[in-house]
Parts: structure tokens; sequence; C-alpha cells
């Protein structure tokens, strides 16, 4: 796949990267973390492709996290966010001041495209009035408690419900290929799957409730 804007194309990878479960730490920022941010944002502004591979390779699996959590575990919600993020970053992402601050904007317009794509779903679908997209309680939360929230609830399911849930989301495999590594069938994989998915998100969901 190739993202193109007015300036420039950018090939992007279809497989998504193994869910990676990061440290607390893993998002803290350091003087030369921050100045690294502000020259990949300066150089992905002067349309530089590597840069731009660069700021895909290192924010792409944070991002779809972050949509498969606001989005209701809709993978091709999440895909679409995530792919409308990356086209508007080649086109008007500009000057940051941090780390912090690169990912606040990438994961601001990530919130504004998946309410923009779910809209426009609605419409598409003939759907009377406009509908707000989904919402889990407590998504007004920090971007960092969505994402814990995520892997917490991973860790929580069986070892084989989590290896179903990361070979789909996260690997990006058919459930031909699922049912092959589990010597199963594509059916059987389809069933394990929906239920996996309804404990994901019910997981979650009282992870990010009020009441909890």
């Amino acid at each position: 796949m190739t993202i193109a804007t007015t300036s420039m194309s950018f090939p992007v990878r279809e497989q998504t990267p193994h869910l990676v479960v990061e440290s607390p730490s893993a998002n803290t920022s350091t003087p030369d973390d921050d100045a690294d941010a502000r020259r990949l944002a300066a150089f992905v502004a002067r349309g530089d492709e590597a840069a731009f591979r660069q700021l895909y390779d290192r924010y792409q699996p944070r991002l779809f996290r972050l949509a498969l959590v606001l989005g209701r575990d809709d993978e091709s919600l999440a895909q679409d966010t995530v792919q409308s993020v990356f086209v508007t970053a080649a086109a008007k992402l500009r000057r940051v001041d941090s780390k912090e601050h690169l990912w606040n904007w990438l994961a601001r317009v990530g919130r504004q495209q998946l309410a923009k794509t779910w809209r426009q779903r609605q419409q598409d679908s003939a759907v009377i009035g406009m509908a707000d997209p989904p919402e889990y309680p407590g998504t007004m939360a920090s971007d960092s408690v969505l994402e814990e929230s995520l892997d917490a609830a991973l860790q929580a399911m069986d070892a084989e419900e989590r290896r179903l849930i990361e070979s789909f989301y996260f690997d990006r495999l058919s459930h031909q290929e699922i049912a092959g590594q589990l010597n199963t069938t594509p059916k059987a994989v389809s069933s394990r799957l929906e239920r996996a998915r309804a404990k994901l998100r019910s997981l979650i969901t009282r992870r990010l409730s009020p009441e909890t």
C-alpha cells in the first residue's frame, strides 16, 4: 500500500507489527528524545520520505492500539484511522517541541479522524442522524491510561485467547493462516475469535469504568 499526498508518496507496510507491551517508563522522554522528535517532524515537514517512514515505524503500533481501544475493537476502523493520521502528518505536521508534543499531536489527529470516519460510515449506511463514535466509559482519560487498559486486558486473558487476538489484530493473519497454526478450521477460529473479542471488550470496559 502507498500513502500519497500532493507532494510525495510513501510506501506503508500492510502488516501490523506484533504487540509489544511497554513498561510505563518506555514513553518517558529525555532531552535527546525531544531533539530527535523535533528533527523528525522538521524533516517530515520538508517532505523527506525516509523521515516519514521512520515516523510511521515508530508510531504506527501505538496509534493502532489507541484507535483499537477508542473504536471498540473495530480493526477496520482502527486501520482507517491510522492511515488517515499519517496522511494528515505528511501534509500538515510542522514544528514540535518534544517527543510528548509529537505523540499528543498524532493522538489528537487520531481521535479527530476516528470520529470523522465513524460518522462518515453512519452516513454511508443511511443511518438517520449523526450518531456519536463508539466510546468506552472514561475514554477522556489520557492516552497512556487507554493503552495500559488494553495491555492489562490482554494480560488478563487466557494465553490461547491472547495469542488469537494478537495473531489476528497485530500480526494480521487470516482465519485460514491461524487455523493452520492451531490445527483447526477457519470456522472454529472465527467462533473463538468472536468470543475472545467479546471478552477483551468487556475487560477493557470494566477497567475504564469510573465505578471500578
